[in-house]
């Protein structure tokens, strides 16, 4: 309890630190780079302060000058900060717009460049993923959680279309980054933070530019089948 309180109060205050300075290097220069790396020391720190160990795997199937669409399974809050401090490329979220509406946090969101998809109605939803596409294809990689919500139990639920409209209309080859341990270390619907170890694996690139809207089902299910035997190889393989 006492652990929990302390990590708590950690947390919140590196929070407030590292997002005023991501805001302050938003208006020194230009772009979200800097801000970025403030990101990942933000992640890395609480990471370290929590006894996680995380461990990467497969960076060998990146080319750093290229730019990607990331997807990745979702079983819990800290596969942002595994993501953030661990995969080490320059990326932006693609985030719900709500969280764009949190004070501070959500313009500092803003001011480095994450995407915002509005899903209020249609509409807004198609031109906020028209404008995203715009910015991948001019060279941003992004990262994108295509189940669209926490996993309760650990296992890969159903993708959402949005990320993979996103990767198509871009030309972008989509990453598959599959995340596990992470469930452990803090369930979906849990404030405490539990010792642990996660690992992050990155799987080759598959091409998207052979995809059109009426084969997305067909890329849809190449990766989610992808991350599925390879989480499944984790889980064999156990954590060390």
């Amino acid at each position: 309890m006492i652990r929990t309180a302390l990590l708590s109060a950690w947390i919140v205050l590196i929070t407030f630190l590292c997002t005023t300075g991501a805001i302050v290097a938003s208006f020194l220069k230009e772009g979200g780079n800097f801000p970025h790396l403030v990101g990942r020391f933000w992640a890395r720190t609480i990471v370290f302060v929590s006894r996680v160990k995380v461990s990467v795997q497969g960076l060998e199937h990146l080319d750093p000058g290229a730019a990607y669409v990331y997807m990745a399974n979702h079983q819990s809050m800290f596969d942002i900060l595994t993501l953030l401090g661990y995969l080490p490329v320059q990326f932006r979220w693609l985030a719900k717009m709500e969280l764009f509406q949190i004070p501070v946090f959500g313009y500092s969101m803003a001011r480095v460049g994450y995407i915002s998809i509005d899903r209020s109605n249609r509409k807004s939803a198609y031109k906020s993923l028209i404008e995203a596409a715009q910015k991948i294809a001019q060279g941003v990689s992004v990262v994108v959680f295509p189940e669209g919500t926490r996993s309760t139990d650990g296992q890969i639920k159903p993708f959402k279309v949005g990320g993979f409209h996103l990767a198509i209309r871009s030309g972008r080859p989509i990453v598959p980054v599959v995340i596990y341990g992470s469930h452990h270390v803090m369930p979906k619907g849990r404030l405490r933070i539990k010792r642990g170890q996660i690992i992050l694996s990155i799987n080759p690139p598959i091409e998207t530019t052979h995809y059109n809207n009426k084969t997305k089902e067909v890329l849809m299910e190449s990766v989610r089948s992808t991350m599925k035997r390879e989480l499944e190889r984790i889980k064999a393989g156990g954590l060390k």
